[in-house]
C-alpha cells in the first residue's frame, strides 16, 4: 500500500482549496483520485463548510427511486463486509464495504454499484493494509440498511425487513452474488479416483459461503433454495459456519449467474 506524507496531503488541499478539479489535482501529484476526493471531504468537514451535493430523495422515507437489483446486490455486499459508522465530527454517517485489494474487478463493481443505489452522492476508495475500503456518505443509509445496529452482526439478530424480502425474492442472483463476492469463494477441489486400476487426481469446482451470523446464512441459504440450487452445510470449530454448493448442476447454475471474483 502507499503511504503518501503529509507534504503531499497539504499540497493537495491547497490546489483544491484554490478551486483545482480532483482529477488534476491526482494526476499532478500522483495520487488515487478517490484518496483526493476522501482528503477534499475531510478537508470540507474539519472547516465547517456544508456539503456541495445533497442527497437525493430517499427511496424510503420521501418515496424516491431505487435501483432494486443494484441494492440487491449491495445489500449482499453489506451483509458480508460492510459496515456503517458515524465518527465524530462528521454530520452524516458513511457506509464502508472492505474489499481486498488484489479484486479488481471487484471494487469496480462494488463501486458502480454503489453509484447506482446512491447517484447522487460522493463515492471514494480509502486504501488500508491489505484491503481497500469502497465509501460514501449518506443521512439515509439507515433507511436503507436498518440492519444497522451496535455490534458486530454475528452477535445480534439480523433480518430482512418486508420490503427487503420482496427485493430479494425478485432479484436473487443479485443477493447471491453480493454474498458471495463478500464472504464467498470459488474454489477447485481435487481427490483421487481408481480409474481403470489406475489411481488417478479428480478435480472438481465448488463455492463457499461462511458467515459467523446464523441469521445471515440462513438468508443465503433461503436464498439458493429460491433458484434451485443445492447445498450442505460444514462444521468448523463445531459450528456449521460454512455454507457448500458441490453438485455439477448447482455449480453450473452459480457459474452462470455469479462466478469467482476477481
Amino acid at each position: 500500500m502507499t503511504t503518501h506524507g503529509l507534504a503531499v496531503r497539504q499540497k493537495a488541499l491547497t490546489l483544491l482549496r484554490d478551486g483545482t478539479k480532483n482529477t488534476v489535482v491526482a494526476r499532478s501529484l500522483g495520487v488515487p483520485v478517490g484518496t483526493i476526493s476522501y482528503w477534499k471531504h475531510v478537508d470540507r468537514v474539519k472547516r465547517g463548510e456544508p456539503p456541495r451535493r445533497t442527497d437525493a430523495v430517499c427511496s424510503r422515507c420521501q418515496d424516491g427511486v431505487l435501483d432494486r437489483s443494484a441494492y440487491a446486490y449491495l445489500l449482499g455486499l453489506y451483509l458480508g463486509d460492510g459496515h456503517i459508522s458515524h465518527y465524530a465530527g462528521h454530520r452524516v454517517p458513511s457506509l464502508m464495504i472492505s474489499c481486498t485489494e488484489s479484486w479488481g474487478g471487484l471494487l469496480d463493481a462494488c463501486e458502480q454499484t454503489i453509484r447506482k443505489v446512491f447517484p447522487d452522492n460522493a463515492v471514494c476508495r480509502v486504501s488500508r493494509t491489505g484491503c481497500v475500503n469502497v465509501k460514501v456518505y449518506s443521512k439515509h443509509l439507515s433507511c436503507l440498511f436498518p440492519q444497522h445496529g451496535p455490534g458486530k452482526k454475528h452477535e445480534r439478530r439480523v433480518a430482512l425487513e418486508e420490503w427487503q424480502q420482496e427485493i430479494v425474492r425478485d432479484h436473487t442472483w443479485e443477493f447471491i452474488s453480493g454474498l458471495i463476492h463478500s464472504d464467498g469463494c470459488r474454489i477447485t477441489n481435487w481427490t483421487t479416483k481408481i480409474i481403470g486400476g489406475e489411481r488417478k487426481r479428480y478435480e472438481y469446482p465448488r463455492y463457499f459461503f461462511s458467515n459467523m451470523s446464523d441469521d445471515i446464512r440462513k438468508m443465503f441459504t433461503d436464498a439458493l433454495d429460491l433458484v434451485g440450487v443445492e447445498w450442505s452445510a460444514l462444521k468448523r470449530r463445531g459450528a456449521e459456519f460454512n455454507i457448500s454448493v458441490a453438485r455439477r448442476a448447482s455449480v453450473a447454475l452459480m457459474d452462470a449467474h455469479v462466478g469467482p471474483k476477481h
